[in-house]
């Protein structure tokens, strides 16, 4: 549904893109193994349809990765605009840096990019946890807007979105910080527990070692835990052993579709 209004109220419930308020957002998430996109409910964060996923091509360049972001598109027949998040620092919608992407991504216009694989419609670029960030803060656990609070997306890597009373401030990196002589990813993330066949109790502690390390150097109120591994919570949380609370991200892992597409009809671009 869409209505046309002459203005928007500050405190509207539906997003308001340039004096139109539309229920129905789209938005792309690009990881390591796997693309995903879904039409998102703007008022509710939850998906319209099923998500479509298709595995991440090998090497993921740029120019494969956003022929599948449009097959994608095209497959759910979607001609509106779109959010698309990034393993990658973007900032001026420039790709800084490539995070389990091929590293031809580094210095690549992303808009340029998916403008000219998408047709012309509205897009905006932005780094995945930033993304996530985003969606929790506004659906997800009520802690996500008060205080100083991190979330931490583990799958593939391990994406970081700092959040100030429910604010993002964009591309930290947490997951390249060096923990024990390794980047903290490399340690820590599910793809790691995944691939080295690693117990719960072997992973958490892992997990917990680099939960120690950014709880010295950052403070937060909270840690906020998302990912696919989000939704097995309880096998362990229980088992970490550090001073500042730890809760599962509500929205577990489809909080970057729809952090990409509040993103695009905010016009949240970084």
């Amino acid at each position: 549904m869409v209505v046309f209004l002459k203005t928007c109220l500050p405190k509207a419930k539906v997003i308001c893109t340039l004096g139109r308020m539309t229920e129905t957002g789209f938005g792309i998430d690009i990881g390591g193994s796997g693309i995903k996109g879904a039409r998102v409910n703007l008022k509710t964060g939850e998906f319209i349809d099923d998500r479509i996923k298709i595995a991440t091509p090998k090497p993921a360049t740029p120019e494969a990765v956003a022929e599948v972001v449009a097959e994608i598109i095209s497959q759910a027949d979607w001609d509106g605009p779109v959010g698309i998040t990034l393993p990658s620092v973007v900032r001026e919608q420039i790709a800084l840096s490539a995070a389990n992407i091929d590293k031809s991504w580094i210095g690549t216009d992303v808009h340029e990019l998916f403008d000219r694989h998408l047709g012309g419609r509205e897009i905006t670029v932005l780094n995945d946890a930033d993304a996530a960030g985003i969606a929790e803060a506004t659906f997800g656990d009520p802690v996500a807007r008060e205080g100083a609070s991190i979330l931490l997306t583990l799958g593939t890597g391990i994406g970081s979105a700092f959040l100030i009373d429910g604010q993002l401030f964009p591309n930290t990196e947490l997951g390249h910080m060096i923990v024990d002589g390794e980047e903290a990813e490399h340690l820590a993330s599910a793809a790691v527990k995944e691939n080295n066949d690693l117990s719960w109790k072997k992973w958490s502690k892992r997990l917990n070692k680099v939960l120690k390390e950014y709880e010295k150097l950052f403070s937060p109120s909270v840690f906020i835990i998302g990912g696919g591994i989000s939704r097995k919570h309880e096998k362990w949380l229980p088992l970490l052993d550090i001073e500042t609370a730890v809760v599962p991200a509500q929205l577990r892992n489809r909080a970057g579709i729809v952090g990409a597409a509040m993103a695009v009809n905010k016009h949240l671009a970084p």
